[in-house]
């Protein structure tokens, strides 16, 4: 009788076992799948690891499953290339105003779509990826993100300096470079203390709703202060005002986004709901962008034929500026193909222009729209499925580094900044220069995304340093090229931060530290997979019980 009962508690022993097994296969197969992992598993990650099964299929089904892979970044390279030669060809045609209006449309409309999806994306991605992190966790992975944003930005500052003092793009022979046909509409100078009091006022927006489409600016007002005094003079001072500005003030969402997504973290069950909605908003956001992706080629090349047929005497600006233009794109070309690679192989010790191929859509519409808030959305899209990031890590940081981190903008801002002392035959000191890379780094944190925002800034350097503003209309005559290259190497630093910290998350989580809870936290936030609907039964049958 014992040995029937020790061979009956050894059987269901070993079931039991078995069922526990598998159920963790099951929960491990599932959590790689949340986590985006899966896509590391595929054969196509990005077009260039096909070759492995490559061994008994005939070349031209190879060929075949590699265009598909990579269609969308084909059909982009091939909308860039349409462009120019649609822009060039229509150039010689001599087109009214209202007419090269029309050849832009199709790309205004490419930007309309990026635009109006910003908003969702941000607030919905940023709320679910700071309620799904553990606090712990979520500091430690915004500490390096934030770290490694301000080390490139830092890097990016001091190559454009030194660019700059070599290269001398402001040593011209003879009187300043004019150009015919310049607006001389510079932005009004502000005080540095309130630049940086109106990034802090930013950060906590008054009203959510006006956040969405504007932000706060410091204007002036002059006084006149009338002394008692009868001998003295009647002064006058410059007041600060309050002003709103148009422009989204996507600082103070984040922001809040950000807490907000903390606080429901901290509910516990009862937040529960609502991190479940925003989870599901922001995965019905992500195939609003993978729609908008098919359409991004066609934006493009009508945005690039556009801006050349509208650029105006492009020799005279080269043969002025030219100098200018090549500095500020050759410390684009060092920092966006050396120095990024360079520092994500260093600690991945993985190729970093695999990497590069696998978010070429992205970068390509960074250059098309010149925006990189615009570019967010695909950069996610992108990040996640070419190149194995998990949502959480891409949806909690792009977002911040599309707001904090502004590389091309710092690297520019300072090229112009020795470009106008250089032009004004005034020679900067060393502290003067540690001041231009300081203030660059600090105000390219503030700097808006949006085509131009990086002027504002300058205005702020410029000051510093006790700069005439009134050149800036030179920089602004160039923006629409120079923007275009510094949006580019904003994007990519975002994305390579992302990939970075991907793989600080996966090292740890293998050493079994607090980070694993990334992981976790993707099993108890995001799975719609429970339904809410049993759950919500569920809680009704306890409050009834109640």
């Amino acid at each position: 009788g014992s040995d029937r009962i020790v061979t009956t508690l050894t059987i269901t022993f070993l079931k039991r076992l078995h069922t526990k097994i598998m159920a963790e296969k099951i929960d491990m197969e599932e959590e790689k799948m949340s986590n985006g992992e899966a896509h590391l598993d595929e054969p196509i990650v990005n077009g260039l690891n096909t070759h492995k099964k490559s061994g008994t299929e005939p070349l031209s089904e190879r060929i075949k499953r590699i265009v598909k892979a990579n269609m969308l970044v084909i059909l982009t390279v091939a909308g860039v290339i349409i462009g120019v030669i649609i822009g060039l060809s229509v150039r010689e045609v001599q087109l009214t105003k209202t007419q090269t209006i029309y050849i832009g449309f199709p790309g205004e409309l490419l930007i309309r779509l990026l635009k109006m999806i910003i908003i969702p994306l941000v607030v919905c991605s940023l709320v679910s990826g700071a309620a799904s992190i553990d606090p712990k966790a979520l500091g430690k992975l915004g500490g390096w993100a934030m770290l490694f944003f301000l080390v490139t930005t830092l890097i990016a500052s001091a190559i454009g300096v030194i660019l700059a003092l070599i290269i001398k793009p402001g040593a011209v022979t003879g009187s300043k470079p004019a150009i015919a046909g310049l607006d001389d509409s510079v932005p009004q100078a502000k005080e540095i203390i309130d630049s940086f009091l109106d990034l802090i006022r930013n950060l906590f927006p008054s009203n959510l709703v006006s956040a969405a489409f504007q932000s706060y600016a410091t204007g002036y007002k002059l006084i006149k202060i009338n002394r008692t005094d009868p001998n003295s003079n009647i002064t006058v001072e410059k007041v600060p005002i309050g002003t709103d500005q148009e422009g989204m003030n996507i600082l103070g969402l984040v922001v809040f986004a950000i807490v907000f997504g903390v606080a429901l973290r901290k509910l516990g069950d009862e937040g529960e709901i609502l991190i479940k909605f925003f989870n599901s908003f922001n995965e019905a956001t992500m195939v609003l962008v993978s729609w908008i992706m098919w359409y991004a080629p066609v934006g493009i090349m009508f945005l690039v034929a556009g801006k050349i047929v509208e650029m105006d005497n492009v020799g005279e600006l080269f043969a002025s500026l030219g100098k200018y233009i090549a500095c500020c794109m050759l410390g684009h070309a060092i920092h966006g193909s050396l120095v990024l690679p360079g520092i994500y192989f260093i600690f991945t010790r993985k190729n970093p222009y695999t990497f590069l191929w696998g978010i070429f859509t992205a970068l390509a519409t960074a250059f098309g729209t010149s925006s990189s808030s615009a570019t967010l959305p695909l950069m996610m899209k992108c990040v996640e499925e070419k190149n194995g990031v998990s949502k959480h890590i891409s949806r909690f940081i792009l977002p911040i580094g599309a707001t904090v981190n502004m590389d091309g903008a710092a690297l520019f801002q300072c090229v112009a900044a020795v470009f106008i002392a250089q032009l004004n035959d005034y020679s900067l000191n060393f502290i003067q220069i540690i001041t231009i890379l300081v203030t660059a780094t600090a105000s390219s944190v503030g700097a808006a995304g949006i085509p131009a925002g990086g002027v504002l800034t300058l205005a702020i350097i410029l000051e510093a340093i006790g700069l005439p503003t009134n050149d800036l209309s030179l920089i602004l005559a160039v923006d629409w090229i120079v923007d275009r290259t510094c949006t580019v190497l904003n994007v990519e630093g975002d994305a390579f931060g992302a990939g970075l910290l991907q793989h600080f998350v996966d090292r740890t989580s293998k050493d079994g530290e607090a980070l694993s809870e990334v992981r976790m936290g993707d099993e108890a936030a995001s799975a719609p997979e429970h339904s809410p609907l049993i759950e919500k039964r569920g809680a009704n049958e306890k409050e009834s019980v109640m």
